[in-house]
């Protein structure tokens, strides 16, 4: 069959990526405050687009952006800025630009600081106290000479922020070119600085400090320390008191003792700034019903600027060039509006359905929460999953029971005996009210968590709940346990 070129007519249908759609894609996904600092940079970059909310002093009928040559916020040319032959004056004549930029950059009377009201407390940012800076301070009043002065902060310099130190003092030497005792000798010194335990090498050496600063150590506290730290990890508190040849009482003792001190010294100090979360979502519970409210508080008022408006009115009157300039700013303007409203209102849809779906969970608490997907969710509104999840990244919800992220209310399923499911949620809830209720003295094993379990009609294997309890920060039983009595109880006999 010889082969030939043919010219055939394929209709099909693609799905191009364009710059507006990837935008409209991207603001989904987008926290609040990642939306307002979209909506500011957006402001910034696009004159056509405003903020409705500001208003302008000056010119009450109309914001700034609006008194250009010829035009006020009317949809006619005023006749203030219209001369005598009806056309426009000069932007000279029209604005007294200088007089303008005069009064903004002009401090005013000194009389007038007096009449404004100083800034909220809770507005000012004050420098905080980080652990270098304290352990400088320190430094600067001990007793030391200049050359002490420059090993210390070298020291302090090479502090993580746990406290420790993370240089070796032959490497401190040979920076500054002097002897390994010298350093050592500094290094005695900043260890007693505030906080104990700062400047150490090692935990070991770090609990040494401070017992130190307790006065008259325990000698058992510190052969504890010394040698039997990984025992005591694991709480195995007979072989500490048969490797040290004392009794398991006083050994117990000591445990006490050390668990009291800081393994972190520097944990104090270079804190991070607590984020607080404003909801996206408010669901509130009027009568049998939930109300959901989005929060715009805060979010500017979006709209297009009056003046380019008239502008396009009279597209004739305009040079090409200020034609395309508007209208490709002005297209750009309606489609981002849009993409915001569009954003809001598949946020209030999703968030509905999620409603609709844990209405027990809002009514009775962690309990009654189910399990819930993204398909089930996108089935509900009609949308892809892939919308569904970009929508619930980073948005927050307020509700009866607390605020959560909307993912939260996503999670998998754990079969109970009748054939319902239970959410994985409500099973890591029941796991920690089992381990905070039981004995410290013989805590449960994971084996016998999955029977008391299983009395209730949850489904669930030993390795899962050894999972769920890594994922809670659960220790295992025998790094619970404390020494005392043995359990009388059983799972056959423990309360439901």
């Amino acid at each position: 069959m010889p082969l030939e070129l043919r010219q055939n007519l394929k209709l099909t249908q693609t799905l191009i990526m364009t710059q507006k759609l990837q935008q409209a894609i991207k603001l989904l996904q987008l926290s609040r405050l990642e939306l307002e600092d979209e909506i500011q940079q957006v402001l910034e970059s696009n004159p056509v687009l405003e903020d409705s909310e500001i208003q302008v002093q000056e010119k009450p009928e109309g914001d700034l952006s609006l008194e250009a040559p010829g035009f006020s916020g009317e949809s006619e040319p005023s006749q203030e800025g219209a001369g005598e032959n009806g056309e426009a004056k000069s932007s000279q004549e029209e604005w007294d630009w200088e007089g303008f930029l005069q009064d903004r950059l002009m401090p005013p009377p000194m009389g007038e600081y007096e009449e404004r009201e100083a800034l909220p407390f809770e507005n000012l940012n004050p420098q905080k106290t980080t652990l270098k800076s304290h352990l400088m301070w320190q430094l600067h009043m001990a007793e030391l000479d200049r050359e002490g002065e420059t090993i210390g902060a070298l020291i302090i310099g090479n502090l993580d922020r746990d406290g420790y130190l993370r240089a070796e003092v032959a490497e401190v030497a040979e920076e500054l070119r002097v002897e390994p005792a010298r350093v050592e000798e500094v290094l005695a010194v900043v260890q007693g600085f505030d906080p104990p335990g700062v400047a150490a090498r090692d935990l070991k050496e770090c609990l040494q400090l401070q017992v130190r600063v307790l006065g008259t150590p325990d000698p058992l506290v510190l052969a504890v320390i010394d040698g039997q730290l990984n025992n005591l990890a694991n709480k195995n508190y007979q072989s500490i008191a048969r490797e040290l040849k004392v009794s398991l009482e006083k050994v117990v003792r000591a445990s006490e003792v050390i668990m009291q001190l800081e393994p972190k010294p520097g944990r104090g100090f270079d804190s991070e700034d607590v984020d607080y979360i404003n909801p996206d979502v408010h669901v509130e519970k009027v009568g049998n019903d939930y109300v959901i409210r989005l929060n715009d508080d805060g979010l500017p008022r979006l709209r297009i600027n009056s003046f380019y408006l008239e502008a396009m009115r009279a597209p004739g009157q305009l040079p090409d060039g200020v034609r395309s300039y508007i209208q490709k700013h002005l297209d750009n303007a309606l489609w981002f509006i849009r993409s915001i409203h569009q954003r809001q209102k598949t946020l209030y849809k999703v968030t509905e359905s999620i409603v609709r779906y844990q209405q027990e969970f809002l009514d009775h608490g962690l309990s009654h929460l189910r399990p819930l997907t993204l398909r089930q969710v996108a089935e509900d509104v009609q949308m892809h999953e892939s919308t569904i999840s970009r929508v619930t990244t980073h948005k927050y919800v307020y509700t009866p029971q607390g605020i959560f992220d909307l993912k939260f209310f996503f999670n998998s399923g754990i079969n109970m005996n009748l054939g319902e499911q239970i959410a994985s949620e409500s099973v890591k809830d029941k796991i920690r009210q089992i381990v905070h209720s039981e004995n410290p003295e013989n805590p449960w094993s994971d084996q016998e968590i999955a029977d008391l379990l299983r009395r209730q009609d949850i489904l669930i294997a030993r390795r899962t709940i050894a999972k769920y309890r890594g994922m809670l920060g659960v220790l295992s039983s025998s790094k619970r346990k404390k020494p005392g009595f043995r359990r009388k109880s059983t799972p056959e006999n423990q309360a439901h």
